[in-house]
C-alpha cells in the first residue's frame, strides 16, 4: 500500500507542477531563463523524476511510505516516479480517461 500512496503523490505533485493553472507564471518564468530547466518542468518524466527524488528525501516526514534511505531507493523511486507520472498522464487529463477513436 506504501508503494500505491507514493506513486499517487508523485503523480498529483508532478501534475500540479507541470500542467496547474497556479505554477503557470512560474514556468513560464523558468522557461524564459533557460530552456534546458524549461523543458524539464513542462516534461512530467523529467519532473515526475525529481518529484520522487524529493519525496524519497521527505518519507521521514510521513506516514504514508517509508523507504530506507539509500542510493539505490532514490533511483528506483525517481525512476518510478517518473515512468508513472508519464504514463499517467498519457490515459488521464482534465477531462477524464483519454479515449481515442481507431479508425481503420
Amino acid at each position: 500500500m506504501e508503494l500505491l500512496y507514493f506513486i499517487l503523490a508523485s503523480w498529483g505533485m508532478t501534475q500540479i507542477l507541470v500542467y496547474g493553472t497556479i505554477f503557470k507564471a512560474q514556468r513560464n518564468w523558468i522557461k524564459e531563463k533557460s530552456d534546458w530547466l524549461g523543458e524539464l518542468i513542462h516534461c512530467p518524466m523529467c519532473t515526475g523524476f525529481w518529484v520522487g527524488a524529493f519525496l524519497f528525501g521527505i518519507n521521514d516526514l510521513t506516514e504514508l511510505f517509508n523507504f530506507e534511505y539509500n542510493i539505490v531507493n532514490f533511483l528506483i523511486l525517481g525512476c518510478l516516479s517518473s515512468a508513472t507520472s508519464y504514463a499517467l498522464s498519457t490515459i488521464i487529463d482534465d477531462s477524464g480517461i483519454k479515449i481515442n477513436n481507431i479508425h481503420e
